[in-house]
């Protein structure tokens, strides 16, 4: 992935490639006076063919610096978000920046951004995984708005550093602790959200701990969880309802695990006895409870500040970090078995 900058590309030849003036370039850009949509499209395409992004100090000849962050987030907020704000807002204060944040609209989340984080109220934003797909980034990057994402990569077209966490080597090595040390074999694994890198991430690794045992996959023990407590719930309440064989359950974050164990219990089955338990995130829920969650431990806090931090040396600089991954750690408490 190349180094999110400029290109060599001028406001000359985006007006030239669109064929429209220069000043119509700056309006596009800057959104200062009405345009039509089809100048705007024109305009919009020829950035995005040129990787142009106007420069810093253009954008702020057009606009005053705010001083102020956007933030992007799915709606229906659960626990998982509180460390990630935090660690957001530690360097946006640290650092003398207020946060402004918004919720990503349903249904279409590719149209645009919310009208809360244009350009004339940001200097930049952090956009989380799914809130913005790849239309919507495109048409943002061409705008020359510097962003930083959140648990998701950019379109391959477009360089905008991606700050995430190390998935498949850790769900690896919790579902081959399920085999190894507890001899489970038969190990449901509640798939997240659709679309979601780390969900995808996750399930290769536990495709790869079932292939490395010899174990054939089996698409009846794969079943929804979308990150959410009640709908893991219901899954797993029907695959005990149709009589399905499992002895493990990979739940793919720890609000599903919740979930996991409501169901598990109104069927009267034990955790672990019956059936292990296993999550992902090591959110603070999971250490209180009953039994405490065997998880993976992700440095979400981590990942907010990270993020911030290159966001804030991408509009310094104009430059930053294409990839950061952090890393991850399996954590075992009693939910899988362990004393």
């Amino acid at each position: 992935m190349p180094t999110p900058q400029s290109s060599t590309a001028t406001i000359d030849d985006v007006a030239r490639r669109a064929r429209v003036s220069i000043s119509t370039v700056s309006r596009v850009i800057n959104r200062t006076v009405p345009v039509s949509p089809d100048i705007v499209r024109r305009v919009e395409e020829a950035m995005r063919v040129l990787r142009y992004v106007p420069r810093a100090a253009a954008r702020n000849l057009a606009r005053r610096n705010t001083n102020t962050l956007g933030l992007l987030l799915p709606d229906g907020l659960g626990d998982f978000f509180g460390p990630l704000l935090r660690g957001i807002q530690n360097v946006t204060h640290e650092h003398g920046y207020d946060l402004l944040i918004a919720t990503a609209g349903r249904p279409d989340p590719e149209d645009s951004l919310p009208h809360s984080l244009g350009n004339h109220n940001t200097d930049g934003l952090l956009i989380f995984a799914g809130c913005l797909r790849r239309q919507g980034l495109i048409r943002a990057y061409a705008q020359g708005v510097p962003m930083a994402l959140i648990h998701q990569t950019p379109p391959p077209e477009i360089a905008i550093p991606c700050v995430t966490i190390e998935n498949k080597a850790a769900s690896r090595a919790l579902v081959e602790h399920l085999i190894q040390v507890h001899e489970r074999r038969k190990i449901v694994l509640l798939q997240g959200l659709p679309d979601n890198e780390d969900a995808q991430w996750r399930e290769s690794g536990y495709r790869e701990a079932l292939a490395q045992h010899h174990i054939p996959f089996d698409p009846a023990l794969v079943v929804p969880g979308d990150f959410d407590r009640q709908r893991a719930s219901d899954s797993v309440a029907r695959l005990l309802a149709d009589g399905v064989i499992f002895k493990a359950v990979f739940s793919g974050d720890d609000e599903a695990a919740v979930g996991v164990y409501q169901a598990l219990r109104a069927a009267g089955k034990r955790i672990p006895q019956d059936v292990a338990v296993v999550g992902f995130d090591d959110q603070r829920l999971a250490e209180v409870m009953t039994p405490a969650l065997t998880t993976v431990h992700a440095p979400t806090a981590e990942v907010g500040a990270e993020a911030t931090r290159q966001l804030l040396r991408l509009i310094k600089t104009g430059q930053a970090e294409p990839l950061t991954l952090l890393p991850t750690e399996v954590i075992i408490r009693q939910s899988c078995g362990c004393e």
